[in-house]
């Protein structure tokens, strides 16, 4: 039994790597095996496609990131306080992925959405509501801040969705440019879309 849930995650591991590095379409089922070290009997074992293994990579991804996310804008920290820490966070992390590998990979969401949005609907579907569960979360710490006359914003949701766009824009133009400084002007204007003041660090 240990060496079976051992397969597994060396197949998801794997692919985590090889989609982030490469994207999914050029990937084929015997490279993955071959990076997981593992037979193709395994893959299909636990996978019934490149497709199920590349939900299993997404879900795993959003898992570790919405525990992020929940510690940092769940904290007793003033509102605008917890976005610009978010932000701060998103960013550290897209530098130490370059100065590791040398290349900032970006966001996993952004870049499948680019790729498969019109390609599988499975993937879709499921980044979609990665998409909305991000907007819920910002959505609760803009309401919070509008509670406090922090920002002037009317609708809140469309407010939070409009800071994670611009989020997963600069990241997007981090990415393209590689360099992290891109994402340099992310807090302010995130500021001017939530119509605030500016916030002391």
């Amino acid at each position: 039994m240990g060496r079976t849930s051992d397969a597994r995650e060396k197949i998801v591991s794997a692919g985590r790597t090889l989609i982030e590095a490469r994207g999914y379409s050029a990937l084929g089922v015997a490279e993955i095996c071959r990076t997981a070290g593992v037979p193709k009997g395994s893959f299909y074992y636990f996978f019934e496609s490149k497709e199920a293994l590349a939900l299993a990579v997404v879900d795993e991804h959003w898992a570790v990131q919405k525990e992020d996310w929940t510690r940092v804008l769940g904290s007793e920290a003033e509102p605008l306080r917890r976005l610009r820490r978010l932000f701060e966070e998103t960013e550290a992390g897209q530098r130490a992925g370059r100065e590791s590998c040398g290349a900032v990979s970006g966001c996993m969401f952004g870049n499948l959405t680019l790729e498969l949005s019109n390609q599988t609907e499975a993937i879709r579907a499921r980044l979609q509501e990665i998409f909305e569960a991000q907007v819920d979360m910002v959505d609760a710490v803009v309401t919070e801040a509008r509670a406090r006359d922090d920002v002037a914003v009317t609708d809140s949701r469309e407010a939070a969705r409009s800071v994670v766009a611009q989020l997963e824009g600069q990241v997007m133009f981090a990415k393209l440019y590689n360099d992290t400084g891109r994402m340099a002007p992310l807090w302010q204007n995130c500021l001017a879309l939530l119509g605030a003041a500016p916030v002391a660090h």
